[in-house]
């Protein structure tokens, strides 16, 4: 590697402390649990490791032992498998157009090492960070308690805005991810394609499918 090469490298490394996103788990011949080397099946947990912002594949075994509660600390977290749909969920284009995010979809998750919620969206390239105005933001979990209590690290809230609404869904964070390798495999060209679509439109029936939806909200008009 040349000087300018290990500048560039260095340089890199440096301006991603703190906001590096989520690296895939890695795949290999026989899947194994990140945590203790096991052999895992293709149906398994996940766990984050709060330092690196990787996810982890977890067997059966490990998963639970890094379940989010009041008496686990420490640089793992595990995945839970909530799915939750806000049917009644309100982002108009003006916040939409604040919250900075180009494309018609984001997630957003609170960072427990940097204490505050951060945004990203799915790319040809990858997951990629949008500065999120946290005034913005705020205002619309306030405009919409029903979901606003995921979990740091591990639950996104993930919003589709569709030309017939918008959706908001409570998801795993590895859900997150999941849809960020789908643009990435299908994405062809300036708009996707045909084929790219069609694998986003099923993700998120899916979702719909796995997701419990949250009670309406009531309605008052002052009258």
């Amino acid at each position: 590697m040349t000087a300018t090469g290990l500048r560039r490298f260095r340089e890199s490394r440096k301006a991603g402390i703190g906001l590096r996103r989520f690296r895939e788990p890695r795949r290999a011949d026989v899947e194994r649990c990140g945590m203790c080397a096991e052999p895992i099946g293709e149906d398994h947990g996940h766990v984050v490791d709060l330092e690196s912002r990787a996810l982890l594949c977890a067997c059966r075994a490990c998963h639970p032992l890094f379940a989010q509660d009041e008496t686990v600390r420490g640089r793992y977290r595990a995945v839970p498998k909530r799915h939750l749909y806000d049917p009644s969920f309100r982002l108009n284009a003006a916040d939409w157009d604040e919250l900075q995010i180009p494309v018609r979809m984001a997630f957003f998750f609170r960072n427990s090492a940097l204490g505050r919620t951060v945004a990203f969206y799915p790319s040809p390239g990858g997951a990629t960070q949008s500065e999120l105005p946290l005034e913005t933001w705020e205002r619309v979990l306030a405009a919409n308690p029903a979901l606003a209590g995921a979990l740091p690290d591990v639950e996104a809230l993930l919003i589709d805005r569709r030309g017939d609404g918008c959706a908001c869904h409570l998801v795993p964070v590895d859900a997150c991810y999941r849809l960020v390798g789908l643009v990435r495999t299908h994405w062809k060209g300036f708009d996707g394609g045909q084929e790219a679509w069609q694998a986003i439109d099923g993700f998120f029936a899916d979702l719909r499918e796995r997701g419990h939806a949250v009670p309406l909200r009531e309605e008052h008009d002052g009258r």
